[in-house]
């Protein structure tokens, strides 16, 4: 029988009842420090400790601290609260199931061998809030290419694009296995992950291209409303 001391906390708003051994119960994490006695955590006005931290998954924190069962749903979400609390352990065991190993060895390593890539994603935000007065849609003309040898057409087909050349979001190149099409599908979803609704196409020129518009220029399109 666990005769520790019940310990209520209040995080982020949602109440939370547990023992001071399982808060205790992986050394070096954020809660075993908060309740190390070395510190005095915060309390709010019922005198719960109060930790300031968005609340809805950390009931998956506890559950791991009580059971040592690691959780098989909200994953992406599970291992952000694991991360912040220190929780090595779980860290480590989320990491290696299939959305987080995918994740950290698939998808954000293509992702740094694409140069200015998380640069890019900002840029185009900033011209889509940019485009947005008044309007519904924003578009935004990304051009991507994989290989040296494309930039130089890329640059070609370019110089006869019916838009602002300063307007275009240039990706690329890059040296990994992924298609366009995975880098396309990479920026629809970091872009979706900051709250915009969003979806590509190929780019259609009115005036003609020298190339074809499609190897290289797509529009990202913007909803806002």
């Amino acid at each position: 029988m666990d005769l520790s001391p019940i310990i209520q906390l209040n995080v982020g708003g949602e109440i939370y009842t547990t023992t001071l051994n399982t808060l205790k119960k992986c050394p070096g994490s954020k809660l075993a420090e908060m309740f190390s006695g070395q510190f005095k955590p915060k309390t709010d006005s019922e005198g719960r400790y109060f930790i300031d931290r968005e609340g809805t998954y950390f009931k998956y924190i506890l559950e791991y601290l009580r059971s040592s069962l690691v959780p098989t749903q909200f994953i992406q979400d599970v291992y952000k609260e694991a991360l912040f609390y220190e929780i090595e352990p779980l860290v480590k065991q989320l990491e290696d199931t299939p959305q987080i190993f995918g994740e950290l060895v698939g998808r954000k390593q293509f992702l740094a061998r694409v140069p200015n890539y998380y640069e890019n994603i900002e840029v185009m935000i900033r011209i889509a809030r940019a485009e947005a007065v008044a309007s519904r849609h924003s578009n935004v003309i990304v051009c991507v290419v994989k290989t040296e040898e494309d930039v130089a057409k890329c640059q070609d087909a370019l110089n006869t694009l019916d838009t602002d050349k300063k307007s275009v979001v240039k990706f690329g190149p890059w040296k990994a296995t992924p298609s366009i099409g995975d880098l396309l599908d990479c920026i629809k979803i970091d872009i979706e992950a900051r709250g915009h609704k969003i979806f590509h196409q190929t780019h259609v020129a009115e005036k003609g291209f020298r190339l074809k518009s499609y190897d290289f220029f797509f529009k990202f399109v913007f909803t806002w409303w």
